[in-house]
């Protein structure tokens, strides 16, 4: 269904605490508020600046694919992304939520659709797609998302 085991496994869940960083691993976190505030000097619409308070945390794993977690101002991950050449583990990942995901695949193959594991509602959404050697995804919890946080900023 979409994940791979590999050697360095990473243990961060949507809706809990961050990851502990695995052996070989390196990390790197920024305040998303940057993110934020040069996505909103681009969009010339804009009626009002409010820049959501996360921070993101990026793990790079020794197998070279990066894992970001978006931690709330609390510190709770209300998103996740993902992209290398290995398939992080989407259970691990996803954490109670991983049973949604796997249920919305299994709903659309048994429909007859094929490619990226895409599956939305109102508790989680996840993409998640690619090919050997160049996988990548995003998940997130609707309801968790700060004031003012898009979506597109989950890469």
């Amino acid at each position: 269904m979409g994940m791979l085991a590999g050697s360095q496994t990473a243990s961060a869940a949507l809706g809990a605490a961050p990851m502990t960083t695995p052996s070989g691993a390196s990390v790197n976190t920024i305040s998303g508020a940057a993110s934020s505030v040069a996505r909103q000097a681009a969009q010339s619409n804009a009626s009002s600046s409010t820049s959501a308070a996360y921070t993101v945390r990026e793990t790079t794993l020794a197998n070279g694919t990066a894992v970001r977690e978006y931690l709330s101002s609390a510190g709770t991950v209300f998103a996740v992304a993902w992209s290398g050449p290995q398939m992080p583990d989407l259970a691990t990942l996803l954490g109670s939520y991983f049973p949604q995901y796997v249920a919305g695949v299994q709903a659309s193959r048994a429909k007859g659709v094929r490619g990226p594991g895409a599956v939305e509602n109102s508790a989680v959404v996840v993409h998640s797609g690619g090919h050997m050697g160049a996988f990548s995804g995003q998940a997130w919890l609707p309801s968790a998302l700060p004031s003012g946080f898009s979506t597109s900023d989950i890469q």
